[in-house]
């Protein structure tokens, strides 16, 4: 199966987090805070969104942060993803 967004909504795989710190402490996996930081793996269509226009401005492979109690988490395929509107997203990181 395959996810396809609609409207100015984007799917993100969410990257690892961190198991130390930069200091060399490990993290248990409970203590490890969720990353905001994720991938885009699908990107809708953008168009007419509550009667204004969208240009989507996100593309696959970008790697964005978005905001952190944004989206709806889904498991597909053994696989976690985010689905989240654009406006959710906060920035590119190039």
């Amino acid at each position: 199966m395959k996810l396809v967004p609609l409207g100015d909504r984007v799917v993100l795989k969410q990257l690892e987090a961190e198991e130390k710190t930069k200091s060399g402490i490990v993290l248990p996996g409970q203590a490890q805070e969720k990353p905001q930081q994720a991938e885009v793996v699908a990107v809708g269509p953008g168009g007419i969104v509550e009667g204004k226009e969208v240009k989507m401005e996100v593309a696959v492979g970008d790697q964005v942060i978005y905001s952190k109690y944004a989206g709806t988490d889904v498991k597909m395929d053994g696989e976690e993803f985010i689905i989240v509107k654009q406006g959710d997203i906060l920035a590119v990181v190039k």
